[in-house]
Formats: C-alpha cells, sequence, structure tokens
C-alpha cells in the first residue's frame, strides 16, 4: 500500500515537471476534449504540409527548368538576334565634325541626325493589321510585309534606318505604342559623287576613312566643350569650285566610255599659289553609299599612283637644259627618226609614217615631239648634272596637299643613271621615271608662274559664319627651280604646238594656249613595255600671261586612235574653255571669238 502511494505520488511530481496537471489530465478525459486535443497536437499535421510545400518546390523547378530548356534550344536563336539588335538600338555617340564647303560655300559634307525605328509588338494597343495598315507608306513596304515581321518576336525589331527628321515626324504623329525611334548622327555628302576622293567618307561606326576627312580629322572634330559657339559654327572651306568640278567630272566621264578607258583624272590649277579649283577623278562613287563601292575607287589615284609621264614631260627636261646652258634657244638638233643605244632602238612615234624630220629647232623639237631631238637635248647635258636637276625637281618627296597616301617618284639610282646611255635618254622624252598626275602639274605650274615650286593644295582652311579664316595649313616657302626667261622660253615654244603641232585640238578662239601631248607605253607585270597606253595633255592659259594649268591624264583608252592629241587634248579644252569664262580671263583676241580674225 505504502509501496502505491509513493508510485503515484512519484507519477504526480513526474507530471508537473513537464507542466501538467492531475486535474487537466482528467478533464481531457472526456471524448470531445480529446479529440481536439489530438488535433492539436498529432505528429502528423506538421508531416502532411511539409510533404506539401516540397511538392510545391518540386513543381515548380521541374516548370521553370523546362522553360530554360525551351528558352535555350527553341528560342536561342531570335533571342539572340534581339539582344543584337537591342545593342544597336543604343548606339556609343559619335563626335561631331565641322562641316566641308566648297570656295563658294557648297555644302559638300555635313553631320545629319538620322533615325533607327525599332517595333515592340508586345506592347501594341493596336492590332498589328492596324499598326501595319498605318506604317507602311511611311517604309514604302507592303502592310502584308511588317505584319510577318511583328509576329518574328515580340520585341526589338529594327523596322527602318537612316529615317530622316521629316519621316521621323510622320512616323510620330501616328501615335503608335511600341514604336521606338533612336537618333544617332551621321555624315552626309550633299554632292554625292561630285567629290568622293577628295573629301573622303565616314563610316558606319563613325570612323574616318578617306580624303580630307580622313587627312585633317583633329580639325574637323568639334571638341565635346568648345570653348565658344563661334568654334563650334566653324566650317572647312575647299579651294574647289563646284561648278567647274562638275563639268570636268562629267567631261571625264564621258571621254572615259567613249574609249572605254580604265580610269582618268582632270586637274585645274592656278599656278601662282597652287590653288586646285578642280580635282576630277574616275570612276568615282557616292561616299553616302561607300559600302558598295569597288575598293579600286576609294583612293585618289591622282595623288596615290605612280605612272610614267611620257611626253608630257619634255618641257621640263628642255627646260633644264635651258637653265644649265647645255642648249641656247636658237640652238637645232638632228632628227634622224630613230637611233640606237646598246641593244635598245629609239623612235618616234611617226617614224613609220614620216621618217626622220632632220634638222629641227629647239621648238619644233616640242612642236612635233620628236623623241629622238630630245635624246640629242639630253646629250648637250653631263649626266652628272642632268640627275643633279632631276633631284631638284623635289619628285622623292610629296609635294604637301593635303590629301592622304601620297606617293613620291621613283627615279633610276644615281649610278644606274650615270652608267646607263638608255636610262638618260629614256627619262629625256618622259620613259624610265613614274611620278604621279599631282607632281606633274606642280612641275608645270613652275613653268607657268615664273619658275617656282608651289605647294598644290584643296583646302583654304577653316573659316566662321562671315567667311574670315581661323585656321588655314602651313605650307612650305615656294622653292626657286628656274629662271623667268627659262618658263618664258619654253612656254612660247609650247604655243607652237596648240598653234600647229600635236595639240591644235585644243585650241579655243580668242585666246593663246600653250599645251602639251604625251602618249607613254605602260610597262607589264613583266618589267617590259607593252601596247598599253596611258595618254595625257597639260595646257596653260592665257599663254601671254600664264595664269592656270589643265592636266588630263587617261589611262588605258583602247582604239588605234587613242593618243593624248586625241584623248585627252579634246578633254582639256572642254574644261578649258569655262574655266576661262568663269575666273574673267580677258581674250588675247577678242575678234576671233566672234570668228573675225
Amino acid at each position: 500500500m505504502a509501496h502505491r502511494q509513493l508510485a503515484r505520488l512519484t507519477s504526480l511530481a513526474t507530471q508537473r515537471q513537464r507542466g501538467f496537471h492531475p486535474r487537466q489530465r482528467s478533464l481531457a478525459s472526456t471524448p470531445r476534449l480529446r479529440s481536439r486535443r489530438h488535433r492539436r497536437q498529432s505528429p502528423a499535421a506538421p508531416r502532411w504540409r511539409l510533404t506539401l510545400v516540397w511538392a510545391s518546390l518540386v513543381v515548380a523547378m521541374v516548370g521553370i527548368g523546362a522553360r530554360l530548356i525551351y528558352v535555350q534550344i527553341h528560342q536561342g536563336d531570335s533571342l539572340r538576334q534581339r539582344a543584337q539588335q537591342q545593342q544597336k538600338s543604343s548606339p556609343t555617340p559619335r563626335a561631331l565634325r565641322h562641316p566641308i564647303v566648297d570656295r563658294r560655300g557648297n555644302l559638300l559634307a555635313v553631320d545629319q541626325i538620322v533615325y533607327t525605328l525599332y517595333s515592340h509588338p508586345a506592347l501594341f494597343k493596336q492590332s498589328y493589321h492596324q499598326v501595319a495598315t498605318a506604317l507602311a507608306p511611311l517604309l514604302e513596304t507592303s502592310p502584308a510585309q511588317l505584319q510577318e515581321t511583328f509576329g518574328q518576336q515580340s520585341t526589338g525589331i529594327k523596322l527602318a534606318d537612316e529615317l530622316s527628321p521629316e519621316r521621323r515626324d510622320r512616323i510620330q504623329a501616328l501615335q503608335v505604342d511600341g514604336l521606338e525611334l533612336i537618333p544617332q548622327v551621321q555624315r552626309v555628302y550633299p554632292q554625292e559623287e561630285l567629290f568622293a576622293q577628295v573629301v573622303g567618307f565616314i563610316n558606319a561606326e563613325g570612323e574616318a576613312q578617306t580624303g580630307l576627312e580622313v587627312a585633317l580629322e583633329e580639325r574637323l572634330a568639334i571638341p565635346p566643350n568648345p570653348a565658344s559657339p563661334q568654334s563650334s559654327s566653324l566650317r572647312l572651306q575647299l579651294t574647289l569650285d563646284s561648278q567647274l568640278q562638275r563639268i570636268a567630272q562629267q567631261e571625264l566621264q564621258r571621254t572615259l566610255r567613249q574609249y572605254g578607258a580604265r580610269r582618268g583624272t582632270v586637274m585645274v590649277m592656278d599656278a601662282q599659289d597652287g590653288t586646285l579649283l578642280a580635282m576630277a577623278v574616275a570612276p568615282t562613287y557616292d561616299p553616302n553609299r561607300y559600302y558598295e563601292a569597288d575598293l579600286d575607287t576609294l583612293r585618289n589615284w591622282a595623288v596615290s599612283d605612280l605612272y610614267e609621264p611620257g611626253s608630257t614631260f619634255k618641257p621640263i627636261t628642255m627646260a633644264i637644259a635651258l637653265e644649265a646652258g647645255a642648249v641656247q634657244p636658237g640652238d637645232t638638233l638632228y632628227d634622224e627618226g630613230q637611233l640606237i643605244l646598246g641593244e635598245w632602238t629609239i623612235r618616234n612615234f611617226d617614224y613609220a609614217a614620216l621618217g626622220g624630220h632632220g634638222t629641227l629647232t629647239l621648238t619644233e623639237i616640242l612642236k612635233y615631239s620628236s623623241n629622238v631631238g630630245m635624246v640629242h637635248l639630253m646629250q648637250r647635258l653631263q649626266p652628272a648634272t642632268y640627275y643633279h636637276w632631276l633631284q631638284r625637281l623635289d619628285l622623292l618627296n610629296p609635294t604637301g596637299i593635303e590629301l592622304p597616301a601620297e606617293a613620291t617618284a621613283q627615279l633610276p639610282s644615281r649610278e644606274q643613271f650615270l652608267q646607263s646611255s638608255v636610262e638618260r635618254a629614256t627619262v629625256a622624252f618622259g620613259q624610265g621615271l613614274a611620278l604621279t598626275p599631282i607632281q606633274l602639274l606642280r612641275l608645270h605650274g613652275a613653268l607657268a608662274n615664273g619658275g617656282k615650286l608651289v605647294t598644290p593644295h584643296v583646302v583654304r582652311g577653316l573659316v566662321d559664319a562671315s567667311g574670315e579664316l581661323q585656321w588655314q595649313p602651313q605650307r612650305l616657302v615656294p622653292q626657286h627651280l628656274f629662271s623667268s626667261d627659262t618658263t618664258q622660253q619654253v612656254i612660247a615654244m609650247m604655243e607652237t604646238v596648240v598653234d600647229s603641232g600635236t595639240g591644235q585640238v585644243a585650241q579655243i578662239n580668242g585666246y593663246q594656249i600653250a599645251g602639251k601631248t604625251g602618249t607613254a607605253q605602260k610597262v607589264t607585270t613583266g618589267g617590259r613595255y607593252g601596247t598599253g597606253r596611258i595618254t595625257s595633255f597639260v595646257a596653260i592659259a592665257p599663254a601671254e600671261a600664264p595664269r592656270y594649268v589643265v592636266l588630263a591624264v587617261i589611262d588605258e583608252p583602247w582604239g588605234e586612235n587613242a593618243y593624248g592629241s586625241t584623248v585627252a587634248a579634246p578633254l582639256v579644252k572642254t574644261v578649258m574653255e569655262p574655266l576661262l569664262v568663269m575666273t574673267g580671263v580677258a581674250p588675247s583676241n577678242p575678234e576671233a571669238i566672234n570668228g573675225v580674225e
């Protein structure tokens, strides 16, 4: 008995320690209260909830995994394209550049804001059909095509680029949600092909590639924080004249088509200071669509490519001989038509038809373009003296023109020149040396201006709104080359070329023109002269007071009658006639203009 009581007391003490009271136990013994307590404390309830939560998480993870697989496998390409389009929709801001204008202020290059249009169909509040019907006329496409495009993806679809501000306004006026117009700066060339090789172009990334755009990139760039409003409104003004340039370009292209020629150039220079009024090059390209151009047309070959000038170099050799005192203006030389130097035979272009010309004055040597006469002229010069004069022509240095990639001439080495009579002979009539068209223009400029080597240039400088110069390129001091007596004598000889010699086709009523034709054989890849020709003609006007020099070079014209006199000389005439009128040059013989002598 005592033991049972002790056991009961011990049990009660234990229950109190656990938080139970004997009364609570007796109340809970009723069925209703026992059931309620069972629901609250049963371990099965938390286990069920945990299972439910765990199952939900598993289902969610499976769903996310399935979605990732679908996105990566089935939508990977479209999402990649969308990402690329969205990256393109936020282009890096392009640095602004000063406009470029010609000598009359006509725009040649200017920055312009253009827009790229993106669509986000997920944001449309109208149907695809309604949006496409409203937008199609502004994008010059069909509603059906637009609807199909909208269905490709839900956002970031590029619809058009290079949209003008006017077209942007018309698109915005539609008030369509889900259309986005992204502005960007684009360099625009209003004259299109006319000045392509001179001005150059900016590519889609905003990088200068050719022409003045790259040569004067630092000067053209507008600082992010200009020192004054005036500095951001400057313009780069060229010396070129759009009106004369257009005439030169059109006539050059016509000549190339007529003779099936490979390429050509026509340049007009004021010999007094080297100012270029026209610099036409063909074939050409549209810098607004540079990506469609052949690579060969992107460079200005009148500056960057060498050629053998042929007979247009003869007046320079004549001036060297006169200046060096090797001959006098009244001297004569014998032209036997052809001569042999070692294993080489040199003959005149008309030898087959006329044979030798016999005794010729210096003037007649140029008039008839006698190769043999020029060789005998050269033989009056000491070889070392002749080579020294070739070096004085400054052909191994750039002319200093502002255009990029300028080449320099190739001359025989001094040792080769002194030891080989053939080398000296061929150089005398313009073969055996190679120079650029701009270098030859500069040399004839020295004949026209009284003997100075000036710097050819196409840039006047940066000008403000009133046309006042704020910056001008530095130019070298003109080098003295020939005396005025020498240049006057050579100009007089070149007059006879146009009056009664090979350049008669270049005559202009009322004006005295000095000139020289050139037809040079082209060297093949094997190093020998082939059947290809490069024809040229250079003219100086007016002959009595020389001011302007016009040079045309036509590369590889086709036909048996393709010579400097038939191809290049007529071209120079078509450019020089408007030049003399535009610049107000008074005619030498006004009566001749009206057909009265």
